[in-house]
């Protein structure tokens, strides 16, 4: 597997693979959305879009970034969001980089959402695609944020090397200025324990695939192999 690193102003042409990285906290959200039950999260361009969307399907949870607003269920934050009970429910998120990076790539023949919650199965479903050229899409701080850019080289790696220790890129992703922001309450609409939950390697066992159905941009769980299953393959 060949595998580049970008932000999103560098993507300059649909990659055939991509994989959005946003540790803090886009996707560490939409894992625990998927966690607590949602069947999907349609990825919103705008504020404006978000809202529309819930005008139209008033039972759709909305979610973003920043304090609370009027329109919109929830904020960002995977410590407030595991106490939601999401089953059955469609999740409309936009957020300040994570979708923006996702609808960046929407052309892409595959696209994964991941955080360090999802990184196991992420990194086991690229290894099916081990002859594709992955693009990793570092989302935070226009593809120089650490944390983003850590979980996107130990997926990278343990995609090709089963051995390898998370330790040194959770450390870095924890030395980040996005988790120092957090600690710090620079970041508004944060729960205590978002740091810690961002930070907790393969908490779910799923994947994350984000395609276009009906015009929108829908992230939905899936199921990969474990490594039982792939050793018998």
């Amino acid at each position: 597997m060949d595998a580049r690193f970008l932000g999103i102003a560098e993507l300059v042409e649909a990659p055939s693979v991509a994989v959005v990285v946003d540790v803090m906290r886009a996707f560490t959200v939409a894992a625990w959305a998927f966690g607590q039950g949602a069947e999907k999260i349609v990825l919103a361009e705008s504020l404006d879009e978000a809202l529309a969307l819930k005008a139209r399907h008033p039972d759709w949870v909305a979610l973003k970034d920043g304090p609370p607003a009027p329109g919109f269920d929830t904020v960002n934050s995977p410590g407030l969001l595991r106490s939601i009970d999401l089953g059955g429910r469609t999740v409309v998120q936009k957020t300040t980089a994570g979708t923006v990076g996702a609808l960046a790539v929407k052309e892409a023949s595959l696209v994964l959402c991941a955080g360090f919650v999802v990184a196991e199965a992420t990194a086991r479903l690229l290894r099916t695609r081990d002859r594709d050229t992955v693009t990793f899409v570092v989302t935070g701080e226009d593809g120089h944020a650490d944390e983003d850019l850590a979980c996107a080289q130990y997926i990278a790696r343990r995609a090709t090397e089963a051995a390898t220790d998370a330790a040194e890129f959770l450390r870095r992703a924890g030395e980040s200025r996005a988790a120092a922001e957090l600690a710090e309450g620079v970041r508004q609409g944060v729960h205590p324990d978002d740091i810690a939950l961002c930070l907790e390697l393969d908490r779910f066992p799923f994947a994350m695939v984000a395609s276009s159905e009906e015009s929108l941009m829908v992230l939905r769980p899936c199921a990969v192999p474990s490594p039982a299953d792939e050793a018998s393959i």
